[in-house]
């Protein structure tokens, strides 16, 4: 982790106007811009540390990360995909808690850090600001939930399928409208659905032998939407 060699304004920034941040006026812009520091971090890289005391507030200016919690037998389970305008950590702040997920790169990344009196100024200052949080941490909450029926009540097959849709959902694809916009391992995969990496890998060649996805080193190009969703089990939702 090092400082970035380019600051983002933050008030041309087109990732604060995709964010919680959107708001804020034009004061509050500028103690943002006093108080904030860009980092960029590299492929693999953690920016904070389950267990730690949170000292600010880290916004995606530019990059893929994983939020992920490890259990007691050092297993990790991802609960959630970070992308560019999405901010991380703020829930430990706020609750003036330990962080309980650490944060990864999924790729080299560029952020911005507010340090937690300013972020905790804002909100108090600002209620449009607090209104987006608390829509956030609702739509956050009601994600974990599903994800906890998911695990107890889907098939691992159903989980997967539902992964890649995540994925896509979150991240999108590459120009040709087929290919995920994300590199993502096969640990990943398996941190995501709740499953294993062998059983994650097992499932992909079955998608892959159905037609359902093509797979070329660790990209993958959906092929089949329809057949995925089916798969997924979206249509009874």
């Amino acid at each position: 982790m090092k400082k970035s060699s380019s600051t983002p304004n933050c008030s041309g920034c087109p990732c604060r106007l995709i964010s919680v941040f959107t708001t804020l006026e034009k004061e509050e812009i500028a103690i943002v811009e006093k108080n904030k520091s860009c980092i960029e971090i590299k492929k693999g890289e953690r920016i904070f540390e389950q267990g730690e005391f949170p000292r600010g507030l880290f916004v995606v200016n530019k990059g893929k990360l994983k939020v992920v919690r490890t259990g007691s037998e050092g297993k990790e389970q991802i609960v959630h995909l970070a992308k560019d305008g999405d901010i991380m950590g703020y829930r430990a702040i706020l609750g003036h808690d330990k962080y309980s997920c650490s944060g990864i790169a999924l790729e080299n990344s560029i952020l911005c850090f507010i340090p937690s009196e300013i972020f905790i100024s804002l909100i108090e200052k600002n209620g449009k600001l607090a209104l987006n949080i608390i829509k956030l941490f609702s739509n956050e909450l009601k994600e974990a939930e599903k994800n906890i029926a998911n695990i107890a009540q889907k098939s691992v097959r159903e989980r997967m399928a539902q992964t890649l849709l995540l994925i896509k959902g979150t991240y999108g694809f590459e120009a040709d409208k087929k290919t995920l916009n994300v590199k993502i391992t096969r640990d990943d995969f398996a941190g995501i659905a709740g499953t294993t990496r062998e059983t994650a890998t097992r499932v992909l060649q079955d998608f892959f032998e159905e037609k359902i996805i093509d797979l070329k080193e660790k990209k993958i190009k959906i092929i089949n939407d329809s057949k995925l969703l089916e798969t997924a089990k979206f249509f009874d939702k």
